[in-house]
């Protein structure tokens, strides 16, 4: 972490606190365009975001050079704008990997910058600023500060409800951030309302059996499952395992062969190809780990069930080129298949997988 420095503030300006924007005594070392109120915020702000932005903020933030000409003035413009939009995005999705990770605590500062983005490059009450706002609220909802996550979500309703323009994906997310409030207040009846409508977003803008879909049938599954409506559980958890195997095997067969060919031909392997980003990454790992526990825990009435999560995971892993993980899903699926003396496909399944990996394992990336 930067040392960061006592802030001689000039008369007349006022600077603010990065992440609660309260009178700004410090700035940070390594960048000088960042301040905070004091090390705690500056500490969780550096371990969030900063650690990773901090550098690209220089430009954004000190004033534009002089400029010979309207057009240079204008390119200018255009690159500021586009630093701003690819850290509106870069933000965003860290925030989001931390909050599938559960680290509710770090994704709060990213958010912020991602929406603080937002308000720069869209205006205060664009649309744009809706998904960070909806970031802010989970977050909230996480850390147990359920009326902030409150505001947050009726800031967004109202941002929603002021446009003429919001797509159907941001109608899926404000739906499913507001079932998680409700669930968060026990009130299932409202929750299961707003999650059958980001479900029905969701399927308008992706189709039913898309992964961006599934998060809305695993949220809706939990609250069934928290009701002890296991056959409605059961059955969305199925539909959730379902949709992430059909995306990561599409992805796994072609790439596995790929591999195969590649480590004969030059030995050597491809580079890490789950077509998804870090965040959505993430969302599968917490997603398909918690339906994994849930079978496990009902083991001896689906064995076949927790056999199919663990090899989504096995492929999952392998994808991401985690070859010890995806050697140790597969290895419990072998011995499930063991203990209950399952059929010789699965056991031939499974070995594949074994086989692909210990592959992988033998050729190293050179």
């Amino acid at each position: 972490m930067n040392v960061i420095y006592p802030l001689a503030v000039p008369k007349g300006r006022r600077l603010c606190c990065e992440v609660c924007e309260a009178p700004a005594e410090r700035v940070c070392a390594a960048c000088t365009v960042t301040y905070y109120c004091g090390a705690v915020h500056q500490k969780a702000d550096w371990g969030s975001i900063h650690e990773k932005i901090c550098q690209l903020l220089i430009p954004l933030r000190t004033s534009m050079p002089f400029y010979n000409s309207e057009e240079e003035r204008q390119h200018g413009l255009q690159q500021q704008q586009q630093r701003q939009k690819h850290l509106i995005e870069f933000c965003y999705t860290v925030a989001q990997k931390y909050l599938f990770e559960g680290k509710h605590e770090d994704a709060v500062p990213a958010a912020l910058h991602s929406l603080r983005f937002r308000m720069n490059v869209y205006g205060l009450s664009s649309v744009e600023l809706v998904p960070a706002y909806l970031l802010l609220a989970e977050a909230s909802l996480g850390l147990g500060q359920t009326v902030q996550a409150e505001e947050y979500l009726s800031q967004a309703q109202w941002t929603v409800l002021k446009s003429t323009h919001c797509s159907n994906a941001t109608y899926s997310l404000l739906h499913r951030n507001l079932g998680l409030l409700y669930m968060a207040k026990k009130n299932y009846e409202e929750a299961r309302y707003h999650l059958a409508n980001d479900i029905y977003f969701a399927s308008c803008a992706f189709g039913t059996e898309d992964i961006r879909t599934s998060g809305g049938y695993f949220q809706l599954a939990n609250i069934f499952y928290g009701l002890n409506k296991l056959d409605l559980a059961d059955t969305l958890y199925t539909k959730v395992s379902e949709i992430w195997h059909k995306y990561l095997n599409d992805h796994y067969q072609v790439l596995s062969q790929a591999r195969v060919q590649q480590i004969d031909l030059l030995g050597k392997r491809f580079e890490n190809d789950t077509g998804l980003d870090e965040a959505q990454e993430a969302e599968a790992i917490r997603t398909l780990t918690s339906i994994l526990n849930i079978r496990e825990s009902t083991l001896g009435q689906t064995p076949l069930k927790t056999i199919f999560v663990l090899k989504i995971l096995v492929m999952l892993y392998y994808l991401m080129m985690n070859f010890s993980k995806a050697q140790e899903y597969a290895k419990r699926a072998l011995s499930i298949v063991k203990e209950k003396r399952l059929g010789s496909h699965e056991r031939k399944a499974i070995k594949k997988l074994l086989n692909l990996i210990s592959t992988e394992e033998e050729h190293p990336i050179t």
